[in-house]
């Protein structure tokens, strides 16, 4: 089941050389799931990455996701696809990567949006940004009560994502979040296994 601390990359904060070591971290310090996010034009470099990650995750048994991407998912052998509203449809993404593939949606404050992706197929669907982003910052607001809607009515897994850190982030779980994507607080942190240790432990006071 999808539940936890769900790691993003970035290319600043991850970039290739450190990419491996960081998200290895991440990893130990218990990351359930890890989203491999480049917005470079550098397909040779995306493909590269990806693989390693896909190698890397396979050793936690846990999940690689690739944003935006259902292409890269099936060359790299990710477990999924993470889209947004203006990314390629789900339709096509179950396609191509079939019917075991982990896709999720964007839904950012919207409940219908969310309804609609479930009954669409989606495997989880992600809320934000809940909090002033650095990695979006001209991101649409959520508001927390969303959390609690969404979790009365839909029947898979719920993301909250956006500016979210060890000190907001019980809010979120407390609301509904199965699951807290998280890309600054954690990769920027000196210590990112003590600090994927410390996000991950909110879980267990749920």
């Amino acid at each position: 089941m999808l539940h936890g601390l769900y790691a993003i990359t970035d290319a600043r904060l991850t970039p290739e050389h450190l990419l491996i070591a960081k998200v290895s971290a991440a990893l130990r310090g218990g990351a359930r799931v890890i989203q491999y996010r480049d917005k470079s034009s550098d397909n040779a470099a995306q493909l590269r990455q990806a693989r390693a990650l896909v190698a890397l995750c396979q050793r936690f048994e846990c999940p690689l996701i690739i944003n935006d991407d259902p292409q890269l998912a099936l060359a790299s052998g990710a477990a999924g696809v993470h889209l947004g509203q203006g990314d390629s449809n789900l339709a096509h993404a179950r396609a191509l990567l079939g019917t075991d593939a982990i896709i999720g949606i964007t839904c950012h404050d919207s409940l219908e949006l969310a309804l609609q992706a479930q009954q669409q197929g989606a495997d989880y669907v992600a809320f934000g940004a809940f909090f002033p982003s650095a990695s979006k910052p001209g991101a649409k607001t959520a508001p927390l009560p969303l959390l609690h809607q969404a979790r009365q009515q839909l029947q898979i897994p719920i993301v909250a994502i956006g500016g979210i850190s060890v000190d907001n982030a019980p809010q979120l779980i407390t609301q509904g979040a199965d699951m807290i994507a998280v890309i600054q607080d954690l990769f920027a942190a000196a210590d990112v296994k003590q600090h994927a240790q410390k996000l991950a432990a909110l879980f267990d006071v749920r």
